[in-house]
């Protein structure tokens, strides 16, 4: 008589190319694993998402980590589809010795936090919103956003939501999309690591459950050129060490308070050096383009979804404190980008800011493509850099931004960026971004 298998579970990391991967154990020897973690190796920092190595990169082909699964960051459900548990934990990359290793972005986001709080008393609250395609599904025609384009799919929709929740990704909302075949889901307000965490587990439970209705989930930031983007909206806001809101102020411009506005400056100052960061490949800026409700510019607004910087709103519906719903939204970003690099970044900026007590920026409305060179500037706005390599540009001509992070992991992080723009040189948009797509 057979025994049953057992299952098994991922220790997994996110790399620079926003892919997610590690090493599996059975479950029974998952507590073992966690004190001493499974073997790792520096060049894997280098990995491109077209399942190569950067060569030459600043590692080579000697070293070794220890990838140590932290068990609080555990998603685990039966409800994806598979003959097996989705069974996934979050881990942190060591050296031999447990000290915390200079490439490991989940350390570089729990460092920035942990700087934060020591100098403002703040905690950051976050949450990732996920616009995705599914190919392979032959759906029959319905209008953008309708009820009949979510419930073509189904049961995609609820038996998605159910895998998030038993997780414990605390899902909230799954939406058919402006976009063809386009979706979205989001999940409740974290603690930012938990957040960063919980992005990584719903872009994987996510492809799971379209797997297994046999059609392909896909994050990429554009599936064509002119197709609708897809981005990842990373919402955050404040809270003091008694747990109290310090994001809202409705005496102030906005409601944002002094200490939010200038965060939101630090971001704003820094953010064409970050965009390289948080929308990570040369697909991303077709859609961070004017008109394209991603961003475009570095500004700040009220509701208004051109901005990189969005006050998202909030309800009094029956009496509802707003100070509690109150949070901005940074809009420059997708799956493409390592989530926990993207918001570590975000911090390191904002907490410039609030180091350099910079006042908040302007809230701006209209056009930025409609003001001239001379009324741009007043308001502070800079365009964006429009490719990957002039991304790069702006990261490196940034020394503020490059000195949060050890110089190796800056030249590991430009080279693999650098040879990610240089294959795909001779190719179109439309087989870039078709490219993207199945890697995505």
């Amino acid at each position: 008589m057979t025994s049953a298998v057992e299952p098994l579970v991922a220790v997994v990391t996110t790399d620079l190319s926003a892919i997610t991967r590690g090493r599996f154990v059975v479950e029974s020897r998952l507590q073992k694993t966690a004190a001493t973690g499974v073997g790792w190796l520096q060049a894997n920092l280098s990995m491109t998402p077209f399942n190569s190595i950067v060569d030459p990169n600043p590692w080579g082909s000697s070293g070794d980590l220890r990838l140590i699964p932290d068990l609080k960051a555990r998603f685990r459900t039966e409800r994806t589809g598979s003959a097996t548990p989705f069974d996934m934990v979050a881990g942190d990359i060591v050296e031999l010795d447990g000290s915390p290793w200079l490439g490991c972005t989940r350390t570089m986001l729990r460092d920035a936090l942990a700087e934060l709080k020591a100098a403002t008393g703040l905690s950051v609250i976050a949450a990732f919103e996920h616009e995705f395609n599914i190919a392979g599904g032959s759906f029959a025609p319905a209008h953008s956003m309708s009820f009949a384009a979510l419930r073509r799919t189904d049961p995609f929709a609820p038996n998605l939501m159910a895998a998030l929740e038993e997780a414990g990704v605390g899902p909230e909302v799954v939406i058919a999309e402006f976009g063809s075949e386009q979706f979205e889901v989001t999940h409740e307000p974290a603690d930012a690591l938990t957040a960063a965490d919980r992005a990584v587990a719903i872009r994987e439970i996510t492809r799971e459950v379209a797997r297994n209705a046999g059609w392909r989930a896909s994050f990429a930031p554009k599936v064509a050129p002119d197709a609708v983007g897809n981005g990842v909206h990373i919402h955050f806001s404040f809270v003091d060490e008694a747990g109290k809101p310090a994001t809202y102020d409705p005496a102030r411009p906005g409601g944002l308070s002094a200490k939010a506005g200038a965060f939101c400056a630090g971001v704003l100052r820094h953010l064409p050096a970050m965009t390289a960061m948080t929308a990570s490949s040369v697909s991303s800026f077709y859609r961070l383009k004017p008109h394209s409700w991603s961003s475009s510019y570095t500004w700040l607004a009220d509701r208004d979804r051109e901005a990189s910087l969005r006050i998202c709103p909030t309800v009094t519906i029956g009496g509802r404190d707003p100070a509690r719903q109150y949070n901005v939204e940074y809009r420059a970003a997708d799956a493409t980008g390592n989530p926990y690099l993207s918001l570590a970044a975000i911090i390191r900026a904002g907490l410039e800011g609030l180091k350099a007590d910079l006042p908040s920026p302007p809230l701006v409305t209209g056009d930025p493509t409609l003001m001239s060179e001379t009324e741009r500037a007043e308001l502070g706005l800079v365009r964006l850099p429009e490719t990957l390599p002039a991304a790069l540009d702006a990261l490196l001509a940034d020394k503020t931004v490059t000195g949060w992070f050890a110089p190796i992991f800056i030249e590991t992080f430009v080279g693999l960026k650098q040879h990610e723009a240089e294959r795909l040189a001779g190719l179109d948009p439309a087989a870039i971004c078709d490219l993207y797509r199945t890697l995505y």
